[in-house]
């Protein structure tokens, strides 16, 4: 099982879980986050004063999936978050030991 975790911008957030559903992905988590990278914010102009937004808001989403779907919601999540303009954000994938569900106790992939 892999977790993949995206950095998307706010406004993609429904066309990728649009897209993800298409698939058959429903288990998700979406977070709230700020942040930058190379994007390093910009600067606006309030009540005559400029001031600098270096933290800037995204989405993270959370998935996990087993290994044999790994590379088909990738491509399916990077392509719904695209715009091609610089902040569409990051996908990172990271291996999973273990999933259990608490209702039931089912482990592994039949947890998912």
């Amino acid at each position: 099982m892999k977790k993949i975790e995206a950095i998307i911008q706010p406004f993609k957030l429904d066309e990728v879980k649009e897209a993800l559903i298409g698939i058959g992905i429903d288990g998700m988590t979406v977070i709230e986050v700020r942040g930058h990278g190379r994007q390093k914010g910009h600067k606006e102009i309030y009540r005559g004063q400029e001031y600098t937004v270096d933290l800037l808001p995204k989405v993270k989403l959370e998935l996990v999936v087993p290994d044999s779907r790994v590379d088909e919601v990738i491509q399916t999540l990077a392509g719904a978050a695209r715009t091609g303009k610089i902040g569409d954000g990051k996908i990172f994938v990271s291996e999973i030991a273990e999933a259990i569900r608490i209702r039931n106790d089912d482990r592994g992939e039949a947890a998912l």
